[in-house]
């Protein structure tokens, strides 16, 4: 049987609409004698990842925690805060792209949500980033207390967005969080860059107003 069409847009954060330079972190790695990578693998140890992307833990905390985690590495406290304060500054870029896709599909008729597993920096990164008020609704994991791919997420976003599971097209770039939302009974389309908007726009049906 074929499915309902989308008549809403649930877009991931990181690796979507924002994109993320790994020419930054490898400089910052490289001002302070660090090994190449070890600042993204010390941040994303799930044990230390999971706290603050459900809200357990605040932003603040869990960078703390890296740089703690960083001077067991280098043996220097004050060289291992400098190296990750330097590597925070930097919040990433829009893909303007898909920003311009989103403006598109709201003109259009198509509520569209931000859905991320992120910090409760989230909102201070749309401020940064100019994104206030270019989505319909933001939905974050540490807001939540569950985040991706847990069913509970996405029922948690389709009715932020007030659409029913079926009609709800989610975007991702990691194939975990595409089979979370597909199991929760979304569509989902694994994103690989913009070359997968054409693909979005046949597949998303225009809202009469």
């Amino acid at each position: 049987m074929a499915r309902e069409r989308a008549t809403a847009l649930l877009l991931d954060f990181d690796g979507v609409l924002r994109r993320w330079d790994p020419a930054v972190a490898a400089g910052v790695e490289r001002e302070h004698g660090l090994s190449a990578g070890v600042l993204t693998d010390i941040a994303m140890q799930w044990g230390r990842l999971q706290p603050v992307l459900t809200g357990k833990v605040s932003h603040a905390d869990w960078v703390t925690s890296v740089a703690d985690a960083l001077t067991e590495s280098v043996g220097s406290p004050e060289r291992a805060r400098a190296a990750v304060e330097q590597w925070q500054r930097y919040r990433g870029e829009v893909d303007t792209e898909v920003l311009d896709f989103v403006r598109e599909m709201r003109a259009a008729g198509i509520r569209v949500g931000l859905g991320s597993n992120a910090t409760d920096l989230l909102d201070a990164d749309l401020a940064a980033l100019g994104l206030i008020g270019e989505l319909d609704v933001v939905v974050n994991s540490s807001v939540l207390g569950v985040h991706k791919p847990a069913k509970e997420y996405f029922q948690a976003a389709c009715e932020a967005l007030e659409t029913p599971p079926a009609r709800v097209l989610f975007v991702d770039d990691e194939d975990w969080a595409v089979r979370g939302a597909r199991a929760a009974g979304l569509s989902a389309y694994r994103w690989s860059g913009p070359e997968g908007l054409r693909y979005l726009r046949a597949a998303l049906a225009p809202v009469s107003r």
